[in-house]
């Protein structure tokens, strides 16, 4: 297959394969932690409660989607790629990065929370993401 090509599915499927991962977190977070009559779907909803109602067990899952979501995102982009492949795993963190910035404006997070996901959920998680693909393919 073309390099080009390979590199750039490496991207899609990183994305995906994270975006797929952080959203079964959040869903499985409201399954552990419901939050009763509110919908998790509207994000102004959403914003209120997590103003008003949110304890910090609230958070866990979020969190665990974020870093999660952008390491399994970092591994695959890193495991598909044909060259490049931590700038790859980097480029996956850097998307997920934008996501949770916009998120964390969006719904107006708790500036300890905003602080520690962008801080810890997305980069270092890239890297780890990266080191796991490494050492899968050196185990090949």
């Amino acid at each position: 297959m073309n390099p080009i090509i390979r590199n750039i599915l490496a991207v899609i499927a990183g994305w995906l394969g994270g975006s797929i991962t952080n959203m079964g977190l959040v869903q499985i977070g409201h399954i552990v932690f419901p939050i009763e009559g509110i919908d998790i779907n509207d994000m102004q909803v959403l914003a209120e409660a997590m103003a008003n109602y949110f304890e910090i067990y609230h958070f866990i899952f979020p969190f665990l989607a974020h870093a999660l979501g952008t390491m399994a995102g970092a591994v695959i982009a890193g495991l598909i790629a044909a060259s490049h492949k931590m700038t790859f795993s980097f480029v996956i963190g850097g998307l997920f990065l934008l996501g949770g910035i916009m998120v964390n404006y969006m719904l107006a997070a708790p500036i300890w929370f905003a602080i520690l996901d962008i801080l810890v959920a997305y980069m270092p998680m890239a890297w780890i993401g990266w080191e796991i693909a490494n050492k899968i393919q050196k185990s090949r």
